[in-house]
Order: structure tokens, then sequence, then C-alpha cells
């Protein structure tokens, strides 16, 4: 009898055994821990993480979906912009790209309403917009889409974007718009934003010790902003602000987290 070979096959018996009962273990740890999370109210859950929100509302709100369509720019679309050089930037004549003769120069805190009232005046329906942020890395200032006070989240084909020179001012811009924009449907009733972060916490999305800052209802596309059609459905999403710089969406009709691809990341850091 080989005592060596012998050995080895049992040291290899019980590291294969040794795996298993600790995988059964985890799986049985890891269905404890999903028990108890689903039985415990996400009010407890959020305190024992140390994770804390402002107030929230009890009482529910109804949402449509939205439909829309994007522009195809024409020649008559661009009479009312005055004294910038203008440019129908692709085949589709869906983005326009303007480069002003006179720069206007933005305040070092940059006051959103003094940005707000340059885009009423320079902006193709500039007041259909709302400040999203200012992107250091590219020097610009992003805006988009709104119906109703409520922005179309992340919506390249909603969008302008305001390019800045190392004086801070802005000297050109890039723009997309959304027309024909109609709600679709009955109303529908909308989780509550509770629900929305009970979501994001359940997936891991909300680590222990954070502050959720604020939350928004808005719009996000239901098909990929990449989209060849001309046409967009678009649905009704709890916005939740996490350390007041994270933004995390759900939808705000059937509590499912929103993923995000890698463009749409980049445009939100």
């Amino acid at each position: 009898m080989d005592w060596n070979r012998t050995k080895t096959i049992f040291i290899m018996v019980f590291l294969i055994l040794d795996i298993f009962l600790l995988d059964q273990f985890m799986g049985k740890k890891s269905d404890n821990k999903y028990d108890y999370m689903s039985q415990t109210p996400i009010d407890e859950l959020l305190k024992e993480e140390n994770i804390t929100y402002p107030p929230m509302p009890k009482q529910k709100q109804k949402g449509n979906y939205l439909v829309a369509k994007t522009k195809v720019f024409k020649k008559d679309d661009l009479k009312s912009l005055k004294d910038q050089d203008l440019l129908i930037a692709d085949v589709e004549r869906t983005k326009l790209v303007g480069t002003f003769k006179n720069k206007t120069k933005v305040s070092e805190k940059l006051q959103t309403s003094e940005i707000d009232l340059f885009m009423k005046e320079n902006i193709f329906h500039g007041e259909d917009y709302s400040y999203w942020t200012y992107d250091k890395t590219n020097n610009s200032i992003v805006y988009y889409q709104d119906f109703d006070s409520k922005i179309f989240y992340n919506n390249s084909k909603g969008k302008v974007t305001l390019f800045l020179n190392e004086d801070r001012e802005i000297v050109s811009y890039e723009q997309t718009y959304l027309e024909d924009i109609e709600e679709f449907n009955e109303p529908k009733e909308m989780i509550l934003p509770i629900k929305a972060i009970e979501a994001l916490y359940l997936k891991g999305d909300i680590p222990p010790d954070s502050e959720i800052t604020n939350f928004q209802p808005g719009y996000y596309n239901s098909l990929q902003s990449n989209s060849s059609s001309s046409s967009f459905l678009l649905v009704p999403t709890w916005r939740i602000i996490v350390d007041d710089k994270n933004d995390l969406f759900v939808n705000a009709f059937d509590g499912e987290v929103i993923e995000l691809n890698t463009e749409e990341k980049i445009l939100l850091e």
C-alpha cells in the first residue's frame, strides 16, 4: 500500500469536504441575512448602518409616462439666435453647435440664476432646460431638458453643454432637444422615495455611514440613450442623492434600480 498516495487522497477529500461545508455555511448565513433584512423595517436597517436621510413624504403621488420625439433642426429654428455662428452638426440634423461672437463671463461661484438667464436669452428654447452640473474636467456647464419642472435625467437627446475658456467665458455650446412631449396613458401611483432608498440599500448601492442628502422626482429614458429611434418613452424616476455627490436612480413605478452604462457614469462624474 502506497501510504503517501493514500494520505494525499485523504487530504484532498477532507479539503473538498471543508470547502463544501464552508459554502453551505456562507449560503445559510447569506439566506439568514436576507431573511432578516426582508423582515426588518427599512428605517431600522438604515439606523443600524448609520445611514441618515431627510424627512420623507408619507403621501404617494401620481405620475405619467411621457412620449417625446427628437428635434430635427431647420434653418427657421435658428433665426431667433443672434450673434452666433451656427452649425447643424450631424447627418440626422439633431445636434446644434453654436459659437458666440461675444463671450459671456461666468462668476467664480457659478450662480445658476445667471446661467439660467443666459440660457433663456441665447439658446433655442433655453427655458426648457434645468441646470445639472459644472464639469471641471471639460470646463463645461451641463443642462438637461425638463418637463413640468422635472429633469430628464442623463438624457443625451435633451441636453445643452456650454463650453468655457480659461477665462471662464462661455464661448460655444452643443444642443439637442426633445419636442412634442406628451403624457402617455392614465396617471399611475408612484412608490414613496423611502421605497426607492430601500431598493438601493438592499442592492448594496448605499454603503454604511452614508448620508442621503436629497431626493427628487424626474424622468429617465426607458430606452437606451444611443437608440436610433427618434421617439422615446420616459418613465417617472426617483433621483436619490448620497453624500451630496452620488446620484442613484430608481424607477418610480416598479421600484427597479436603474443601472447606468459606462457612458452614463462618465457623464455623472
